[in-house]
């Protein structure tokens, strides 16, 4: 039993290494003018799209550092692919490690690090961007094996 305002790290030195993935998702909705600057790289800070995804794989390697109780995994990769839709744009973090624990939190910290970079670079042109939905997709690989969200096309 957890005592309130207790807490610890979980033990993952009896757990079996095994080849592990996760994605996760993030949306960006800003006004059509943003919007398009963005599409069409005309921001004054540059091109948002190549600084989302830096920033999307870089935090994804500052994960533990970020998140006390995660554990360091070694990631073998991480990508970010960026969608831009007619009313929003989609982020897709994807991250992959050999090791005893899952990579879930480095996904979603890749996809959240880069909807603020996209925030931060479009800021000046729209205050009023609003970052949605951040969640897991799909998870692979250790004890309990393959993990999709319902309804979701990817």
């Amino acid at each position: 039993m957890t005592i309130p305002g207790s807490v610890k790290m979980a033990d993952v030195s009896e757990k079996l290494r095994s080849v592990r993935t996760a994605t996760a998702r993030a949306e960006v909705y800003a006004s059509p003018a943003a919007l398009s600057a963005i599409r069409e790289g005309r921001l004054a800070k540059g091109d948002a799209l190549s600084v989302a995804k830096l920033a999307g794989i870089a935090a994804a390697k500052q994960t533990p550092q970020l998140l006390p109780l995660c554990h360091p995994v070694q990631l073998s990769h991480v990508d970010v692919a960026i969608d831009l839709l007619d009313d929003h744009i989609e982020i897709h973090a994807t991250a992959k490690a050999t090791d005893r624990t899952g990579v879930e939190m480095e996904a979603l910290v890749a996809a959240t690090v880069a909807a603020l970079a996209i925030y931060d670079m479009a800021k000046p042109m729209d205050r009023s961007i609003e970052i949605r939905r951040i969640y897991l997709v799909k998870k692979t690989g250790g004890k309990s094996g393959t993990w999709v969200r319902e309804n979701e096309a990817q």
